[in-house]
């Protein structure tokens, strides 16, 4: 995909927020809930759904509507000059094993 330098900038400004890499991380682990991440990162679901909306427009996740749930997913397939970044980020896999949360079940 070839990438503009202003759409380049807009991704990377999307990308320099920690909470919102620290969503990613989660994301690169597997599909996830709004529920399940405000309970991992602890903080407000209006705080998480901002996050979630940036990314969302900046073409970095998906959601998919289930019931009354709304999941989301990485969306980074077709971004090749994103993957080192993705790969680089923290494994969050302590943290999904540790998650009770059954609110989107």
């Amino acid at each position: 995909m070839n990438q503009t330098i202003e759409g380049l900038a807009d991704t990377l400004k999307i990308l320099s927020d920690k909470t919102r890499l620290t969503i990613l991380s989660l994301l690169k682990e597997k599909e996830m809930c709004v529920c399940d991440i405000v309970d991992i990162l602890q903080t407000t679901q209006p705080n998480i759904s901002q996050h979630l909306k940036k990314l969302k427009s900046g073409g970095l996740v998906l959601e998919t509507k289930r019931r009354q749930w709304v999941y989301y997913s990485l969306n980074v397939d077709d971004k090749a000059y994103l993957s080192g970044i993705i790969q680089k980020l923290p494994s969050m896999k302590e943290q999904l094993l540790q998650l009770n949360h059954e609110c989107c079940k």
